[in-house]
């Protein structure tokens, strides 16, 4: 049997088996009526909520670009409801400046300056934005979808992160206090490269790109894109990863009920992936020139652990000499950080500290490297 029959082959039995799955349900229903556990009125409601469910349900998403759109970004989910941006220690984060800046395209943007605990404790002094300029090193932060900056989890990772850095948080545009536009993965990479570039404009540090979730392939097709621009990161941390949307939609708990379905990958996995929601994490991160650091627990439900698993064995296999390290540190499950807490991981800030040594170290002698063949 040739390669492309046995193809064929494994496809009409998935597709049977598919099928199978798919007639479960109709099936119970139909012998519960029949040995008169539900009345007939019963059994015709619940197959009709069982067709609008699992056929009109996926039809109306494969056909409907803004509720793709909503299912990805969650933008109109707001939490904390009415925060106040301009009052972050009502939030647990004193030193914190909160302004706004414009972008190349005209969208207005949130952002919290976050100062290092260290001269939170040596100064009183007001937040001052060229405080900057004396930075050692920059994070930007890169949130996931849902909430805004002032979301518990998030303010959680600022209190670790800024232990070690300069911490410069935004929302993207639809996110927050930032404008409301339809938000798209090149319009969140562009209010991200933005950040970067002000970030740069204010000093010349180091400066590292955090992302988490959603967040982690914003970070990494940015990194990416700046590196065509000659514009270098000198870290890159992802923190709860996918490896691409295709798989995230497929392994995604939301999906169990839908992902037998045999028209799953035709009315909700296929027309996400024709509509540009594609966010190719495994693409971009081969072509990412710095340190790489990712982070991960084992009972995250949202995003789970093999997807970063996966992204990091396709950057392992990928990497070039000269391109920086790349590092996975998992969480087991009996800590029950999943999806948004690893900053409650003890041993996270040792992680980081070792992280930036690492990643500087790495980025000087790649750029020694660099000017040594430009001589």
């Amino acid at each position: 049997m040739s390669a492309e029959d046995s193809k064929k082959r494994c496809f009409i039995k998935d597709f049977i088996a598919t099928l199978i799955h798919a007639a479960i349900i109709p099936v119970i229903l139909y012998h519960l009526y029949l040995y008169d556990i539900i009345l007939f009125g019963t059994f015709k409601l619940l197959l009709l909520a069982f067709f609008i469910v699992f056929v009109i349900g996926p039809l109306v998403f494969k056909y409907s670009y803004s509720l793709q759109r909503s299912v990805i970004f969650l933008n109109y989910v707001n939490f904390p409801v009415n925060p106040n941006y301009s009052n972050p220690a009502a939030y647990g984060l004193p030193g914190v400046l909160n302004f706004d800046v414009i972008t190349d395209d005209n969208i207005k943007l949130g952002v919290w300056y976050i100062l290092p605990e260290e001269i939170i404790k040596s100064s009183h002094n007001d937040v001052d934005i060229n405080t900057l300029a004396t930075a050692k090193q920059v994070v930007l932060y890169n949130h996931g979808n849902s909430g805004n900056r002032v979301s518990p989890h998030r303010v959680e990772l600022y209190q670790v992160l800024r232990k070690y850095f300069h911490v410069v948080a935004f929302d993207y545009r639809s996110y927050g206090d930032s404008s409301d536009v339809e938000p798209s993965e090149e319009g969140l990479v562009s209010d991200a490269k933005f950040m970067f570039k002000w970030i740069r404009n204010h000093t010349s540090s180091d400066i590292f790109v955090w992302g988490h979730s959603l967040g982690t392939a914003i970070s990494t097709r940015l990194v990416r894109e700046l590196e065509m621009e000659k514009i270098q990161a000198t870290g890159l941390i992802l923190e709860s990863p996918f490896n691409n949307m295709r798989e995230e939609i497929a392994r995604h708990p939301l999906a169990t009920a839908f992902k037998n379905l045999p028209w799953f990958q035709f009315t909700v996995v296929n027309p996400m992936q024709e509509n540009g929601f594609k966010f190719e994490n495994d693409k971009n991160i081969q072509n990412v020139n710095c340190s790489i650091l990712i982070l991960h627990a084992k009972d995250d439900f949202v995003v789970p652990y093999q997807l970063g698993y996966e992204l990091y064995k396709t950057a392992l296999s990928n990497r070039q000499n000269g391109q920086g390290s790349v590092q996975l540190e998992s969480f087991d499950s009996k800590f029950s950080y999943g999806h948004k807490h690893i900053c409650r991981a003890p041993e996270l800030p040792r992680i980081i500290e070792n992280f930036i040594v690492k990643a500087r170290d790495e980025f000087g002698t790649r750029n020694q490297k660099d000017f040594s063949m430009n001589v």
